[in-house]
């Protein structure tokens, strides 16, 4: 069984895509999974909803439930996929619900 540690992420953190602020937060979670680089969680509260879409796209973690994805529209253009979130996460994991994380490739996510 894979090993999943959540704790809160130190400091605030800047989201941006396609040259528009996504969110700003001091409130982020830090998911670290062995086998995985550690994920940045963002409360939806902290984000520009208005920017992501809900896609058809989901998947299944065995760890962590059923993941469903978000485009993110910016006036540069619509990233596919580019962040996703458990709707209903399983109870070891229960802290995420409400949160988003984002590809590292398709979404900047840094420390500020």
């Amino acid at each position: 069984m894979s090993k999943i540690e959540i704790r809160p992420a130190t400091g605030t953190y800047s989201i941006r895509a396609g040259g528009a602020v996504l969110g700003e937060t001091s409130r982020a979670l830090e998911l670290v999974e062995d086998g995985h680089d550690p994920v940045i969680y963002v409360p939806r509260e902290d984000l520009a909803m208005a920017f992501l879409d809900p896609s058809p796209t989901r998947t299944t973690c065995p760890h962590k439930g059923e993941a469903s994805y978000f485009h993110i529209s910016t006036g540069s253009g619509t990233i596919p996929d580019g962040g996703w979130s458990y709707e209903t996460p399983k109870a070891d994991v229960a802290q995420i619900a409400g949160h988003i994380a984002f590809y590292p490739d398709k979404v900047t996510v840094e420390q500020t």
